[in-house]
């Protein structure tokens, strides 16, 4: 069963669920279709959302079905294995009347004879009878079971494949809709002209910050973190990356290119991974700021103290929110690390 929150998916939500309100600086008619923007981006979102939470619950009601079967399925194979074992002996009491000794056989009680030999043949067809109607009636009762879960697996296993055409049928959908979405949603901004800043900024909502910081360090699922603008994935916490936009946009235009960043938002397995390669220089793993996604690792020439980009960083970074924090002043010495923030929290 394909999971209905597919990369594809995931990647339009994202996209749709982190659209900030403008600002009053924009003009009207910018404003207008910008706003336009996020309403269908809001309205698609939602429609996402509700097909995903049906899809789900589809998802749930075929799983417990399935189970279902395989019960039924189990039980069946019992009545049947049951049945198997009873034939053999079921046939043989049907016929062992018509088997005794004697010309008569059994009727023999009806005819001359030793009256003592007669009484035996007597309680012995009754002893046949007996476990002879047990039998036939167990016999009855299993075929009668094995018919009803017969059918009734034959219309679990119709419904579930019914069912199994409809989800993938809600998932191919739901992919399909996501991808028009995307592509929808991106036409527009490269209608308006948007800048890079600002798509970044419209894919970051500033109020995921205070979710964020509700989960574990290095536990903040990326639905909570905003992309930046470098190569390779890094993330930050909402707050932490819409101030990094503002001081990127700064440090380009003074050096003419792009922040270098090594590393940002570090997951609790990243952090354990750094922390035994550098034990001892490294934070504890679920004690790093980089787990909060509100540190940066940077590179480009702010790793080394005294240089032109660093002395640039300790003059500009500050007006962004951004910090040199202390201790990497000195223990240990990282005049690559910086932090959003951290000494008002």
């Amino acid at each position: 069963m394909p999971n209905p929150r597919s990369a594809a998916l995931t990647a339009v939500f994202l996209v749709m669920t982190t659209l900030s309100p403008l600002g009053a600086a924009n003009a009207a008619a910018g404003a207008d279709s910008l706003e336009s923007l996020r309403r269908e981006a809001s309205k698609a979102r939602t429609e996402l959302e509700k097909a995903t939470k049906q899809m789900e619950g589809r998802q749930k009601d075929l799983a417990a079905s399935q189970v279902k079967l395989r019960g039924t399925l189990k039980d069946l194979a019992g009545a049947e294995a049951e049945l198997n074992r009873i034939r053999q002996p079921l046939a043989r009491l049907a016929n062992t009347s018509y088997q005794q000794s004697g010309a008569a056989g059994s009727m023999a009680i009806f005819g001359g004879g030793d009256p003592s030999q007669a009484l035996r043949s007597t309680a012995d067809v009754t002893l046949i009878a007996r476990s002879q109607k047990a039998l036939v009636d167990r016999a009855d009762e299993l075929q009668d079971r094995r018919q009803r879960l017969a059918s009734t697996v034959q219309e679990l296993q119709s419904k579930n494949a019914v069912e199994q055409t409809r989800l993938q049928q809600e998932v191919d959908g739901l992919k399909t809709r996501s991808a028009q979405l995307t592509k929808q949603l991106n036409a527009m901004l490269d209608k308006l002209a948007v800048t890079r800043q600002k798509r970044l900024e419209l894919g970051c909502d500033k109020s995921l910050a205070a979710d964020a910081k509700k989960f574990p360090n290095g536990l903040i699922p990326s639905k909570y973190l905003c992309d930046l603008p470098q190569k390779g994935g890094h993330k930050l916490r909402a707050d932490a990356a819409l101030a990094f936009y503002k001081l990127n946009a700064a440090y380009k235009r003074n050096f003419g290119r792009d922040m270098c960043v090594t590393d940002a938002y570090r997951s609790l397995s990243e952090q354990h991974a750094v922390y035994a390669q550098r034990p001892g220089f490294a934070a504890v793993p679920g004690t790093s700021n980089h787990g909060k996604g509100q540190a940066l690792d940077l590179c480009g020439g702010v790793q080394n103290s005294g240089s032109v980009q660093f002395n640039w960083m300790e003059a500009h970074a500050g007006k962004y929110g951004w910090i040199h924090p202390s201790w990497a002043y000195s223990n240990p010495f990282e005049p690559w690390h910086w932090e959003f923030g951290t000494e008002n929290e």
